[in-house]
């Protein structure tokens, strides 16, 4: 398991994971991917429950990390709702309606990720205990 004390790891990847979390995000999830592809060194993965509620966390995801002056290369499928994909470069961030997470099922496309757990993700799931 990775953690954010990763010397290698970006520093600021908890600013992502908190702006993901702020709108009632299901089965939040943080992949290194660094080993695994050139793509990018981190995916965030995320649910909502309907196409709506997706469509709100994206933007809210957007807003939060805007204030903090960092703007995504790219954003697919917002209007949507299915399947919202934030390009940030090193990190990116999916949000899915449920059944179509668990259809594509990236955790197990990327099962040789290593998780990442962030401040902001462990105090959500003591929290949650």
């Amino acid at each position: 398991m990775t953690n954010v004390t990763d010397p290698s790891m970006d520093p600021n990847l908890d600013l992502f994971v908190k702006a993901a979390l702020g709108r009632k995000t299901i089965d939040l999830v943080v992949l290194d991917v660094r080993k695994l592809t050139s793509l990018s060194d981190v995916f965030i993965i995320c649910s909502g429950r309907s196409n709506r509620q997706v469509s709100a966390i994206a933007e809210h995801i957007q807003l939060d990390l805007k204030k903090q002056g960092i703007t995504p290369l790219r954003v697919e499928g917002k209007k949507e709702g299915h399947w919202v994909v934030l390009d940030y470069g090193h990190v990116i961030i999916h949000v899915f309606f449920e059944p179509v997470r668990e259809f594509y099922d990236l955790e197990g496309l990327w099962i040789d990720a290593d998780p990442i757990k962030t401040k902001s993700l462990l105090n959500t799931k003591e929290e949650r205990i």
